[in-house]
This record gives structure tokens, C-alpha cells and sequence, in this order.
């Protein structure tokens, strides 16, 4: 009688069976650097060594601060073989809201890129009992030595894999624990739905401590055996000359990249015959955008997605872009989408609208260390979203607004209670509120509504860098109204929608 075939769907087998199959196929383009599928593979065999040697164990968090670099990558397959999880944390946050982070994760060990080090350091004067902090770059050298090869854990597939930090709509920071299992099926539906090749050159840009800086093309190009070229930020011009050097077929980005890229002086005339496709995702694409990427010979696929739901939910297919316009497609494979009412608690059948729930191994087990959040994120084992979707009778989904006040500015999420936060620390203000409006080029931005205290007068330039020392900058609202008094409902809370009614509106 034969073995049984051990079918495990975990992240640390995708490298390994890479390297075994292709070890001298390049995994990752970074500078002028070049790292091959065998290379990856044995760097993140050696990094999760020497986290099990410094004493991690299966289940203890490694918090990062990087921008994208090929470490980083090695550090997240080094988790997925030791049994760790990561947490990569937004390098765009300031010391205090990094330092509430790992509060909230209790990593075991941060590791840092030298370029954001001082962060960390910044952010860990800030904290009692601060887990120690070592440098990305000198991962190997930084734990000592292994002079003794340990045995690799064995990991399931519902171990979890990453934290993505999200601010919940109080202010407070989550995690979304997202599990082996979940990015192994995301990837699957992903594959059928733009499928991916060992041929492919895949631009990322997409910075890695979001959840599409992993599952939205990374890594399944490296499931696939495609070359990635690892970008540590995003500049037109740099991306036009490497379509065109590198000959990419592929990227992701969300609305505002490709609004830049489309209004570069070289746009018309770069060449772009080696793309084949571009994602996009955070908003909806406009109609002019579009036509503008198809006029050059490039499809466009949208979606809709969440971290919370790793992060693909539905899709529309290039084919459709035009006869579906505003239209975020169909559920991915193996993703279940269902309309709730609130009115009726009930599911909408056929045509309808309600909030979007979803269903699927996709789908997070919950936030790290927090139940309550957990408990009130699904409905009888459907995720909620918070978002209001229409479907029409061919079973399309449009977007029609947010249940919840999040908004998403440059495809970052912004929640205006952690903005009214820290606006309610400022010392000359009695009030504040804060709203979004359309912008043209971020999609959405923040308009603050204040109140200044008594016998004051609000000097806007400090209050604008009192939110920049206390905020990332695409949090920070880009207007700020000096009103006498905050409309509020009958039972004392503001009222913003009249409050957006006046943010649309000409200062």
C-alpha cells in the first residue's frame, strides 16, 4: 500500500519546489542586482534558521520595517518555513503610530532595512519593554552563527503567515491575520482569473507591507517561476523606461499610478508592446483612464477586495471593462459573494443592493489578539465588509459607498476617527470632524472641519504640521474648514453628511 501524498498548502513549499525545479531562473531584478529561484530559496532556508537558533519558536511575530527589497522578501519565506508570522509594518507611519503597532503584535524581534532603522529606534523610546531590533541586511550576522542545523518545523496550512495592520474605524490599530491557507487559494482564484506564467516580468511597486504588496502578483510569480522586478518606490518616468528595458507584461497598481503614468509628457510615445496587462485596484478606474491604457494596446483588470478577504473578491475581466463600465465584475473562484439588507436581514436574491459579505478560504480567521473585533467582522460565518454593492440581473457588482467612514486616498486607507484623534490633541481646538471628497489625482482626500476654542484664533500652518508630526502625510487632510460649530442629529452626533454636502462644495 502506498503513502500517502502530503498535500500541505503552505507558502515555505512554493520556493523550495521553485528552486528545485528552476534554481537558476532569476526570482527578483532589485537595482542592479539579481537574485535566482535556488538563491532565494537557500537565503530563506539560512534567515529561518537563524531566527529558530536566536530562539523564535512556531507562532511568534517578526515585525518589519522595509520598503521592497529582496530580503524582504527572503524574510517573509524564512517565516513560512520556520512557523513565524510576520508583521510588516507601514514605514510611511510616524514613531507613535508604529509604536502602538507593536504594542498591539508583541513581536519577538523587529528587523529593519537600514533606511527606516531610526524609525524603529524612534518608535521603541516610546514603549515599555521594546522587543530588540536587528538590521534586515544583516540578518545572519546580526542572530549568530548556526553551527548545528535544526529540523524545520512542520507548519499547517491554518498556521498564520502575515499580519497586515489596518486601523479600525475607532482609531485603534488591528491585525488581520491571514494564514497559509489563505494566500495559497487567493493565489489559485488569482491564476485563473489573469493567469501568470514562467515567461512573465512582473513590475512591482505595490509597497510590501500591504497585503497586495504580496498577493495581488508577487507571489504567484514566484509560485509560477516569473521574474520580479522589485521596486523600492513608485516614479513614472523610472517605470515607463523599464517597460520598455525589461520589457514587463504585468504590474499592479492602484488608480493614481496609472492617472500618472497616463498624464507623463512620454506616455504617447513609450513603448509599451510588452504589456500585456495592468491591475488595478483600491477604487474604481475612471471611463477616460481606461480608454487611455486601451488606446496604447494595454488591458485593464479591476476589482474589488479587502485585506480582511486576503484581498480578492471580485473581478472584472478586461473584455468587459467597456460594456460594464463602473462595474468591479464577478466573485473569484472558490469566493462566495452574497448582498445582506439591513432592513429586511435578509439576503438580497437576483437584482438588488445590500452590504457586500463574503465567504471563502480566502477569507482571514480574524484580528490578531482582538475577539470583539472578531466576533463583529462576520454574520453566521459571512465576512462583512461594511461596503454597499449593487448587482445586476447578469450577476456584475458595482460599488455604491461605504457602510463604514473609511475612505481611500492614493489607494491607502484612512479612517477619519484616528485623524479626529489626533486633531482632538491639538490645544486650540474644541471640536473637529473630517470627512472625504473626490480628488482627481489620490481618488479621495480628507477635508477637516474645525472648531477653534474660545477667544482663539487657529493658526492653520501649525495645525497642519501638528497632523503631519502625528500622522502619515496621506492622512493628513488636505483642507481644513474653520466653522463656528459642527452640525449634529437630534441625538448629538455630527452629522456628516451634511458635513460632506459642504466639503464638496468651494472653500
Amino acid at each position: 500500500m502506498s503513502e500517502q501524498v502530503e498535500t500541505r498548502h503552505v507558502i515555505g513549499r512554493w520556493i523550495e519546489e521553485r528552486a528545485r525545479l528552476t534554481p537558476r531562473r532569476i526570482a527578483i531584478e532589485f537595482d542592479d542586482r539579481t537574485m535566482s529561484y535556488g538563491e532565494l530559496d537557500a537565503l530563506s532556508t539560512e534567515f529561518a534558521q537563524s531566527l529558530l537558533h536566536y530562539g523564535l519558536t512556531p507562532g511568534d511575530r517578526v515585525a518589519t520595517l522595509s520598503g521592497n527589497r529582496p530580503e524582504h522578501v527572503a524574510l517573509l519565506f524564512a517565516c513560512a518555513k520556520a512557523g513565524l508570522i510576520m508583521a510588516p509594518l507601514n514605514w510611511r507611519l510616524t514613531a507613535p503610530e508604529i509604536a502602538a503597532q507593536l504594542q498591539t503584535f508583541t513581536p519577538a524581534l523587529i528587523c529593519a532595512s537600514a533606511t527606516h532603522r531610526p524609525q524603529v529606534e524612534d518608535a521603541r523610546a516610546l514603549m515599555v519593554n521594546a522587543p530588540p531590533t536587528i538590521d534586515l541586511e544583516r540578518l545572519v550576522e546580526a542572530l549568530g552563527p548556526t553551527s548545528i542545523e535544526r529540523e524545520l518545523p512542520l507548519v499547517l496550512d491554518d498556521d498564520g503567515l502575515l499580519i497586515i495592520a489596518t486601523s479600525g474605524t475607532t482609531g485603534t490599530p488591528k491585525g488581520v491575520v491571514l494564514t497559509h491557507a489563505n494566500c495559497f487559494w487567493t493565489n489559485v482564484s488569482f491564476d485563473l482569473a489573469a493567469p501568470m506564467g514562467g515567461d512573465d516580468v512582473v513590475l512591482q511597486v505595490l509597497p510590501q507591507f500591504h497585503v497586495g504588496g504580496w498577493n495581488v502578483q508577487p507571489l504567484l510569480a514566484w509560485w509560477k517561476g516569473a521574474t520580479v522586478i522589485l521596486e523600492p518606490s513608485f516614479q513614472p518616468d523610472r517605470v515607463l523606461d523599464l517597460i520598455k528595458t525589461r520589457r514587463i507584461t504585468t504590474m499592479m497598481g492602484v488608480p493614481a499610478t496609472y492617472l500618472m503614468l497616463a498624464q507623463h509628457r512620454r506616455f504617447e510615445e513609450a513603448d509599451l508592446t510588452s504589456l500585456r496587462r495592468v491591475l488595478v485596484g483600491g477604487a474604481s478606474m475612471p471611463r477616460a483612464l481606461i480608454e487611455a491604457w486601451r488606446a496604447r494596446g494595454v488591458d485593464v483588470i479591476q476589482g474589488y477586495g479587502l485585506t480582511e478577504a486576503s484581498p480578492n473578491v471580485l473581478c472584472l475581466a478586461p473584455e468587459d471593462a467597456e460594456s460594464h463600465l463602473g462595474s468591479v465584475g464577478k466573485p473569484y473562484a472558490y469566493v462566495e459573494v452574497a448582498l445582506h439588507s439591513s432592513q429586511t436581514n435578509t439576503f438580497v436574491v437576483g437584482e438588488g443592493r445590500g452590504e457586500i459579505y463574503v465567504k471563502g478560504p480566502n477569507v482571514f480567521p480574524g484580528y490578531w489578539d482582538n475577539p470583539a473585533a472578531t466576533i463583529t467582522a462576520f454574520d453566521d460565518g459571512w465576512l462583512r465588509t461594511g461596503d454597499v454593492a449593487e448587482r445586476d440581473d447578469a450577476g456584475y457588482y458595482r460599488i455604491c459607498g461605504r457602510a463604514k467612514e473609511m475612505f481611500v486616498s492614493g489607494g491607502e486607507n484612512v479612517y477619519p476617527a484616528e485623524v479626529e484623534q489626533v486633531l482632538a490633541a491639538y490645544d486650540d481646538l474644541a471640536d473637529a470632524a473630517v470627512v472625504a471628497i473626490e480628488d482627481p489625482r489620490w481618488g479621495e482626500t480628507g477635508v477637516a472641519f474645525v472648531v477653534a476654542k474660545r477667544d482663539t484664533i487657529l493658526d492653520i500652518v501649525k495645525l497642519t504640521e501638528h497632523c503631519r508630526s502625528n500622522l502619515a502625510r496621506y492622512k493628513v487632510p488636505s483642507q481644513f474648514r474653520v466653522v463656528s460649530e459642527l452640525p449634529r442629529s437630534t441625538v448629538g452626533k455630527v452629522d456628516k453628511i451634511r458635513l460632506t454636502a459642504l466639503a464638496q462644495n468651494e472653500p
